[in-house]
């Protein structure tokens, strides 16, 4: 059960990374771009078990 549960949060950070990914290279407003970064950052790091 512990394992479906991990899968299903590393899934959730994945789509929200996407989610944030993809608004970062639509946006055309670097104070934007910059805090989009500063978000996606430690989503990035979970997915590769970083931090």
């Amino acid at each position: 059960m512990a394992s479906v549960i991990t899968l299903l949060y590393y899934a959730l950070c994945v789509y929200i990374a996407a989610f944030l990914a993809l608004g970062f290279a639509r946006t055309r407003d670097w104070q934007k771009a910059a805090l989009q970064l500063v978000v996606l950052l430690p989503f990035v790091l979970r997915v590769l078990r970083l931090k």
